[in-house]
């Protein structure tokens, strides 16, 4: 098997040594070389350029985001933020992400060797998840627009762990239409690609998307700023309405529930579902559960299979369903694994989903394709 060769870039000597210790450690990842900023990451780069870069944002001489955005315009690479997990480098690291970073690794401020070496499964995922991503993809989105024991997986609770699966018969139709969106890696810029391009009349639309403590809230925030709707990270028992885009919290699980004839999220703890909270199976379980015919399913560019079983309960309820398609995915996991399923009534590419999104909310159907 060949190795994913690995850059670190991060001004903490600690970090660098942690990081490197942890990753070669892997038998698919090797370690090129760990430096402490961006000029010193260049001048090795002119003799061996990395698969992957693990990428601080605060950094001396030159911060992580202007190298970024250096890379991306340059030689397109895949890189991995390693970032601290606080409010205030929340905006920076999502700047990050819209500029063509793959996904967050988050890190404390205190106890970042102990941190490091427990999340070491974690570490080596998002690198290797990395590897795979449609570097070209990510050119064009940036042109266009609970830690665990060391070297030990979590178990891997399906959204049984939450609620129950639907029963033999979904709701019946009402007026009322709303979206139900999952997506991971690479799914930040393709939210934004979607959302910006709906007017604000458009249908009620939960969202989950793989996203660490803390980002949630930054995240919708800089998408409010961005869209035409209004977009804000969910609170338990908060109404979805038309013209309003709810993302799931960091670390909850978000499920759509009905009251008479509205629609309401509910945010909850739980254990992790396909080693994600929040998960997309849960948000899609509970709406084939209380909205069957009454909404639209989209799963969208992600690694792994999280949705994917999700996306067939709803489509098994009535609903209509769609996945993105391998083309315009950053990484196809998840859509490729809903498909395989039977879960995906239609494949799309993303250019063409905010159309769908409207046309489902005026009351047509989405028919198989």
């Amino acid at each position: 098997m060949r190795r994913v060769q690995v850059m670190i870039v991060d001004d903490s000597a600690v970090v660098r040594q942690a990081l490197t210790e942890v990753l070669n450690a892997d038998p698919g990842i090797e370690v090129l070389c760990a430096v402490a900023d961006p000029l010193l990451a260049m001048e090795r780069m002119k003799t061996k350029w990395p698969q992957v870069i693990v990428l601080d944002v605060e950094m001396p001489r030159m911060d992580g985001l202007t190298f970024l955005r250096k890379i991306m315009a340059e030689r397109p690479t895949p890189v991995v933020i390693c970032s601290t997990l606080t409010e205030a480098g929340a905006a920076t690291t999502l700047e990050a992400l819209a500029a063509g970073a793959v996904s967050i690794v988050t890190k404390p401020k205190l106890g970042l060797r102990r941190f490091i070496e427990d999340a070491s499964a974690d570490l080596a995922s998002a690198v290797k998840a990395a590897s795979h991503a449609n570097v070209n993809r990510l050119r064009v989105a940036h042109r266009t627009e609970p830690q665990q024991q060391p070297g030990v997986a979590p178990p891997k609770f399906t959204a049984d762990a939450i609620l129950a699966p639907s029963g033999p018969k979904a709701m019946q139709q009402t007026t009322e239409r709303i979206i139900a969106i999952g997506t991971s890696t690479g799914g930040t810029q393709a939210l934004e690609q979607v959302l910006t391009c709906l007017p604000r009349v458009s249908p009620g639309i939960a969202i989950v998307q793989h996203m660490p403590e803390k980002f949630t809230a930054a995240f919708a925030s800089r998408l409010n700023n961005l869209c035409q709707i209004e977009v804000r990270e969910a609170k338990h028992g908060e109404r979805l309405l038309p013209g309003l885009a709810l993302i799931a919290p960091g670390g909850k699980h978000m499920m759509l529930k009905r009251s008479g004839a509205y629609y309401y999220m509910e945010v909850i703890d739980g254990p992790l579902v396909n080693r994600h909270r929040p998960s997309v199976d849960v948000l899609f379980r509970s709406a084939a559960k209380c909205a069957g015919p009454n909404v639209l399913g989209v799963i969208m560019t992600g690694m792994g299979d999280d949705g994917a079983r999700g996306l067939k309960e709803m489509r098994d309820a009535g609903a209509n369903t769609i996945a993105q398609d391998e083309a315009s995915c950053v990484v196809f996991g998840m859509p490729k694994e809903a498909i395989r399923l039977g879960g995906a009534q239609r494949v799309q590419s993303l250019g063409e989903l905010p159309r769908s999104i409207l046309d489902f909310g005026a009351g047509k159907r989405i028919e198989g394709k």
